[in-house]
């Protein structure tokens, strides 16, 4: 509670600029609102034992390294506004077509796992639930899907990452209930924390740096908001308190949830307990507190492309077809857990490990002598990068794979 204020104290007590340029760009703390997220990451620890914590630090002080050195980029050329624009910057149209392709695809399955996400927990919740059209019965979790993105429609609607920051804002309240009311779970109501669970599970280590990294993956947003903000250079602090965030809800869940089943953790099910159903209703609402701003960065390209940014229906028109195309996949996609681990594998590590780095050294001319921070880069981060998103995307794209086959 004392380091929540002393936070929310800092933050309000930063200096703005004149009141001429009050409506223009987001605050400071409007664009924490916007970065902050959690997602539930026990089954991570599952896979790679109590060792694997050491590669959620790992990987939170990675990302927030290249989150840097994307806002350095952004520094050598003030018409940068987005990630593909850093792309061009540095390799040309090609570079710019590159990352567009990783990183929308990225935020696209994104948006379509937070809808198979809400489909099963809604379905958990209410398991009989089902509905007759013409003679045609419709199971539960497709209805849920289905009316998930409707109640996430009116969001994407919204255009100004101002707005979409109070949307999101309601994410960090949702974070501290859903660690508040596991906590509860084991400490009152039976369950305890006595697992020990597995120190180390190297065959599961690969799966959980995916997992791991998958909860980092905003990189793409990360210029837009850099660029949408009217004191940029604020924009280090941002990042600075959104990863102390991210990780200290990420850990605690991890922590908690291993502590509490162990090696049982697949097989549990949601209890009728107050605190159980409070923790799942949590879980419900961060996901519709993010989609908008996971849409945006795709709805914002394709206005930019078509040259539509200022007709607002075409906008709208835009904005509802990638929802609808959404819920199509989440419809025919039936593994959450295999597809978030090829995303984290192939594509967040590409786009927020490996992208910012190769884009930094092009531009950035003075790291071709040699020196610790290209040592650092090349050595440290682009080798260890290469290999885990190697050897993540092949074992989820093989367990992908073997799924379909058990269909």
């Amino acid at each position: 509670m004392v380091i929540f204020h002393s936070l929310l104290m800092y933050l309000c007590s930063l200096p703005v600029k004149s009141p001429q340029s009050q409506n223009k760009g987001t605050t400071f703390i409007r664009t924490c609102f916007n970065g902050i997220g959690i997602l539930s990451i026990p089954y991570a620890l599952f896979e790679g034992g109590w060792i694997s914590l050491i590669a959620l630090f790992v990987i939170a002080l990675i990302c927030f390294y290249t989150g840097i050195l994307l806002k350095k980029c952004m520094d050598s050329n003030p018409h940068i506004k987005s990630y593909p624009d850093i792309g061009a910057q540095a390799f040309g149209k090609k570079g710019k077509t590159t990352i567009s392709i990783f990183l929308y695809l990225e935020h696209f399955l994104l948006a379509v796992e937070f809808l198979i996400l809400e489909g099963d927990n809604l379905h958990k919740l209410f398991p009989n639930f089902h509905l007759h059209i013409s003679k045609k019965k419709i199971g539960g979790k497709q209805v849920f899907i289905l009316l998930t993105a409707l109640v996430m429609l009116p969001t994407t609607w919204l255009r100004s990452l101002s707005l979409l920051a109070y949307v999101s804002a309601s994410g960090i309240l949702a974070s501290l209930i859903l660690v508040g009311s596991v906590f509860w779970i084991g400490a009152f109501e039976g369950v305890g924390f006595s697992e020990k669970g597995v120190v180390w599970r190297y065959n599961g280590l690969p799966m959980a740096i995916s997992l791991y990294t998958f909860c980092y993956c905003g990189h793409a947003v990360f210029p837009t908001l850099c660029a949408s903000m009217r004191d940029k250079s604020q924009f280090p602090k941002v990042l600075l308190v959104c990863f102390i965030w991210s990780t200290i809800s990420y850990g605690s869940m991890a922590v908690l949830g291993y502590l509490m089943y162990g090696e049982d953790l697949m097989s549990q099910k949601p209890s009728n307990e107050i605190s159980s159903k409070i923790a799942i209703y949590t879980t419900i609402i961060n996901p519709i507190t993010k989609y908008a701003i996971i849409i945006c960065p795709i709805a914002m390209a394709l206005e930019e492309t078509l040259l539509v940014q200022n007709n607002k229906l075409v906008s709208l028109i835009i904005r509802t077809t990638l929802v609808i195309n959404t819920v199509i996949v989440a419809l025919l996609v039936p593994f959450f857990g295999y597809m978030m681990a090829f995303i984290g594998a192939f594509l967040s590590i590409s786009g927020s490990i490996l992208f910012p780095c190769l884009c930094y050294l092009k531009i950035n001319k003075k790291l071709r002598n040699f020196g610790l921070e290209l040592i650092f880069i090349l050595v440290i981060i682009l080798v260890l990068g290469f290999f885990a998103a190697a050897v993540g995307t092949f074992i989820s794209v093989k367990d992908i794979v073997e799924h379909i086959h058990m269909k």
